[in-house]
């Protein structure tokens, strides 16, 4: 078993599906149903370090409604394992072989146009936002960006996979972070004009929170996080979406405008 690090939400923005939410994928049935009538997730597991499938393997299958359907160390491999195992999401580093540089993020994004309806989470070791925004850039519905060291957390591991399994989108907390502190530190930022109120919502807004939820987490009414939200988009120049999907993309695009430095690669 992996050990449990200190709890760091990974915030979950569920889409809800139209219909099933698999129809255009003639090939996705979407989760079974066991024994006892659960749905059980296949999961295709990608990843160049044999001890860290290992790991994985082992929570995978000791967590109820999980079956992990295969387990390879390369991005050839893992395209060819979806043709033949049609997963309902599939869990893979980004960097690993044949390019070993963004591997994962590539077939991600392939796969949205071969397998619109399969489920991505994408693990890096780095807080780097270009990753995350390469992912997003197609949009964010059913895919995931998290830090590696969540893997060792089964709970937010599991959240993640049923996120995108159920048309979800989630963006690693600690990933908003680096966004946030990049962007306040330039002298030129329109977030310095913000009010520290309106920097907690914004981090919120990114991370994928409704408005609702925002509301909650803040201890304030939903009319005045729908007032706040207002002036935060005024005042970045960004047009307003009612989506969830597009608000996260917006606020990690605009994020991410500022020059990233000291992060490393996945």
């Amino acid at each position: 078993m992996l050990p449990s690090t200190e709890d760091s939400r990974t915030i979950v923005a569920p889409q809800p599906p139209v219909g099933d939410g698999r129809d255009s994928d003639p090939d996705h049935s979407g989760p079974t149903n066991g024994h006892d009538g659960r749905r059980v997730i296949r999961v295709l597991l990608a990843d160049d370090s044999y001890l860290v499938r290992e790991a994985i393997a082992h929570v995978l299958e000791s967590e109820p409604g999980f079956e992990l359907v295969a387990s390879v160390d390369n991005g050839d491999a893992l395209l060819a394992a979806v043709e033949e195992e049609h997963p309902d999401v599939v869990l893979t580093d980004i960097r690993m072989p044949p390019s070993g540089d963004d591997e994962g993020i590539t077939v991600a994004n392939r796969l949205r146009r071969t397998h619109p309806d399969l489920g991505v989470v994408v693990v890096s070791q780095y807080a780097d936002p270009r990753y995350g925004l390469s992912l997003l850039d197609g949009g964010s519905d059913r895919r995931a960006y998290l830090l590696k060291e969540r893997l060792h957390d089964r709970r937010q591991l599991v959240a993640a996979l049923e996120a995108v399994v159920d048309g979800g989108s989630v963006v690693d907390s600690k990933v908003v972070e680096v966004l946030i502190a990049a962007r306040v530190s330039a002298e030129d930022s329109p977030l310095a004009e913000l009010t520290h109120r309106e920097l907690e919502i914004l981090s919120e807004i990114a991370q994928g929170k409704s408005n609702q939820a925002i509301a909650e987490e803040l201890v304030l009414t939903k009319r005045a996080v729908e007032k706040h939200i207002n002036a935060i988009f005024l005042k970045l120049g960004l047009s307003r979406a009612e989506d969830v999907s597009r608000r996260v993309k917006a606020a990690l695009i605009y994020l991410a405008q500022q020059p990233q430095n000291g992060n490393g690669s996945a």
